[in-house]
């Protein structure tokens, strides 16, 4: 046998402030709470914890905050999880600047050393800026090749 508690669940739930979902009935205290007619009677009830609010549930965090350290990784990144084009993605003179500024500093490096004079240094400063290097060990390999770093 259920008791009818609709209009009990209403008032408690307009009292708490929250909907009649959240609204908890202690299933030891039901006889109570069938008495309880007042809204006088309802707060009596709230206050001795026969009737309380249910917490709110929430969207939990745990997914996102595992892709997230996935992707800090480098993971996830594949072809199927592209939706940018490759520009878009990253601009070009990003992936520009992360190639020329460590060959420029390598000639720097190689010029302050004299390991280089200055006219070899502004001739492979040059070509750098033409795009010739592809990377600093490139530059390296080049340089060996052409006999100008003896290593």
């Amino acid at each position: 046998m259920t008791m009818d508690l609709k209009n009990q669940k209403r008032v408690a739930a307009e009292i708490l402030k929250c909907g009649g979902t959240r609204v908890w009935i202690d299933p030891n205290r039901l006889e109570d709470a069938s008495d309880a007619i007042t809204r006088a009677d309802i707060r009596t009830l709230i206050a001795s914890g026969t009737i309380a609010a249910k917490q709110k549930k929430g969207v939990s965090r745990g997914r996102a905050n595992y892709a997230k350290a996935q992707k800090k990784k480098g993971r996830r990144r594949g072809q199927g999880s592209r939706k940018g084009k490759k520009h878009a993605r990253k601009r070009s003179k990003e992936t520009w600047m992360q190639a020329i500024r460590p060959i420029r500093k390598r000639l720097k490096e190689l010029r302050d050393e004299k390991k280089i004079d200055t006219a070899t240094y502004r001739r492979y400063y040059l070509k750098a800026k033409g795009g010739v290097f592809k990377s600093r060990p490139h530059l390296d390999s080049h340089l060996r090749t052409e006999g100008i770093l003896k290593e």
